[in-house]
């Protein structure tokens, strides 16, 4: 048997961002926005001494990131081919620009949840005892998608 808990962030907590599709062959080619909402999923096989899978205080490090990366953020594919004029208008501070592997709700859910694994489970010493299983992020009621252990 596996403890799972779980941590939301909602989309009332302002994660506004702006990202295109540049290999879509519709209009999510263009520059379009939504306020992003995330669920975390973390799994343990023994709970810690509080009797917890993770503490949801130290959540605080990870919602710092998530403040960083994606509010009032413009998300860019690192293979863009308008890489560069992206990084000219951050540059220009027209943008807060964040360079990411796949724009997308999966590409995020992925890069996030490598990231909890990768760095934020070792920085806050849950390296080993518990791990994040799955990342969800939703940009509207409608859709999401998800990345992880199922």
């Amino acid at each position: 048997m596996k403890y799972r808990s779980t941590k939301f962030y909602g989309p009332e907590r302002g994660y506004a961002v702006a990202y295109r599709q540049w290999r879509a062959e519709s209009h999510c080619n263009k520059i379009h926005g939504y306020a992003l909402s995330f669920l975390f999923t973390f799994e343990a096989e023994h709970l810690d001494v509080r009797n917890w899978v993770v503490d949801f205080g130290s959540l605080k490090t990870l919602k710092d990131k998530l403040d960083e990366w994606f509010d009032h953020t413009c998300l860019v594919a690192t293979d863009d081919p308008e890489y560069a004029f992206f990084e000219e208008m951050h540059n220009r501070k027209l943008i807060k620009m964040v360079a990411v592997d796949k724009t997308g709700c999966e590409g995020l859910a992925e890069w996030l949840h490598d990231y909890v694994n990768n760095v934020w489970m070792v920085d806050n010493g849950y390296a080993g005892r518990c791990r994040c299983v799955s990342v969800e992020v939703r940009e509207t009621p409608a859709n999401s998608a998800s990345y992880g252990d199922f």
